[in-house]
């Protein structure tokens, strides 16, 4: 027998007598296993997800510098600029570094790299059309604007809707997604092109290594 005590009416103390005998299973719990988690777990998880996330940024920016030499270095930057951006904004909004954050770094350096590979392949077409180093550049940002605006505003509206509906891990994703989202148009339409103006600037025009 069970005795239920506190500031209760006699109709609250039935109700909830009602609800625990409705709970009540009609077999006999017998407990096969207790495990404690304790909070390494977790700090073990993020130290594998950044150790990951390191391997990979790695790989890709010794990709982007073999295969497009000069120009791989200047995607490379703004790479490093993306993260560094998200990073402290992230900080300035208190936030702490989780897995979905970092699933979220992770998945801005995708678009960063697919954005620049878009970039410089619209400039090789415009450099094997026989135009100059300045032409091409300008000309391979103009056309993959549209393309690279349109992708990250779709992931825009996708990241939207996981923070509205979505709760916990999920909503820091989405905000973690959509700072990256904003940071990423930045380097990769105005940042890397100034870079590339600069060296254009200061050098000869023939010498676009892409």
């Amino acid at each position: 027998s069970a005795q239920i005590s506190g500031s209760f009416t006699e109709k609250e103390a039935s109700d909830l007598a009602l609800v625990l005998r409705a709970g009540a299973l009609p077999a006999p719990v017998k407990v096969v296993q207790n495990v404690t988690v304790g909070p390494s777990l977790g700090q073990d998880s993020i130290k594998k997800g950044l150790l990951a996330g390191l391997v990979g940024v790695g790989l890709v920016v010794v990709f982007m510098a073999v295969y497009y030499r000069i120009a791989g270095l200047v995607a490379n930057f703004g790479m490093v600029l993306n993260i560094l951006f998200l990073m402290g904004a992230l900080a300035a909004l208190g936030a702490t570094l989780t897995l979905p954050g970092i699933a979220a770094i992770v998945l801005l350096v995708g678009m960063s790299v697919d954005s620049n590979i878009l970039i410089f392949e619209r400039i090789r077409e415009e450099l094997r059309l026989g135009r100059t180093a300045k032409m091409s550049l300008d000309a391979g940002y103009d056309k993959a604007f549209w393309t690279i605006m349109d992708s990250h505003v779709t992931t825009l509206i996708t990241a939207a809707v996981l923070f509205q509906f979505g709760t916990g891990p999920v909503k820091g994703f989405a905000v973690s997604l959509s700072l990256g989202i904003i940071i990423n148009l930045f380097t990769s339409l105005y940042a890397t092109k100034a870079l590339f103006d600069l060296g254009l600037k200061h050098g000869r025009e023939k010498q676009l290594s892409i």
